[in-house]
């Protein structure tokens, strides 16, 4: 007799416990695509974010005129800006305490520039983890259930006088659907965490090479208040 091999019919007929791995790997993929397109789109709008002010800061316009946009706005879109609105908004404080040394003006800028950068590297890395976490325990999972599978396959054929091919494949082949399933899981999230990981790489050099150019910025106008931007 002719057996339905269809991978539905397969996780239909498989145990209870490699179901609810099969169950649990389906919903750990699917969060882990979620988490993939809105990494991806929010990748791609951080970046314009960041070359449009660059752009602008670039342009020649004085660093105040800048701040005061930062400031009016209801909130700066772009990483950079948020550094960039951080130090100033230091310098203009310890002004306004009456601190007039260049240099210690210049160390509070870059200290609150470099927690900025740090809060703005955790929020860009969110999730990251999570396909890391399923990219490496996915195929461990699934390779249980096939395990499972297997042994309550086996469990099955015991009680049979006469063990053929035919009764074996059926088992064996539900049990494999796990495995499948745990790639099926992992695959993308290892493209993706590498992905995202190089991509992430490259905003963080953006970021704290802003950070050294405005610093250099600052320190001229600091010690200099007449030089222009």
């Amino acid at each position: 007799m002719n057996q339905d091999l269809s991978i539905i019919q397969l996780v239909l007929h498989a145990s209870f416990i490699v179901q609810l791995v099969i169950l649990i790997l389906l919903g750990v993929s699917l969060a882990s695509w979620t988490v993939i397109f809105s990494k991806f789109f929010g990748l791609r709008s951080l970046r314009a974010a960041n070359d449009e002010f660059e752009r602008e800061f670039w342009s020649g316009r004085n660093i105040q005129e800048l701040y005061g946009d930062a400031a009016r706005a209801d909130g700066p879109d772009a990483p950079l800006e948020r550094i960039f609105a951080s130090g100033m908004r230091e310098v203009l404080k310890l002004r306004e305490r009456r601190v007039a040394d260049a240099t210690l003006l210049l160390e509070g800028a870059r200290r609150a520039m470099r927690a900025s950068l740090q809060r703005e590297l955790d929020q860009i890395e969110s999730k990251l983890s999570f396909l890391g976490s399923v990219a490496s325990v996915s195929p461990y999972v699934g390779l249980f259930g096939t395990v499972w599978g297997i042994m309550h396959a086996f469990t099955g054929l015991s009680s049979l006088q006469q063990v053929t091919l035919a009764t074996v494949a059926p088992g064996i082949a539900e049990a494999l659907v796990a495995t499948a399933i745990g790639l099926f899981a992992a695959i993308p999230a290892v493209l993706a965490y590498n992905r995202f990981s190089r991509d992430i790489d490259r905003v963080a050099i953006t970021l704290e090479s802003f950070i050294d150019e405005f610093s250099n910025i600052l320190a001229r106008n600091l010690t200099q208040p007449g030089a222009a931007h």
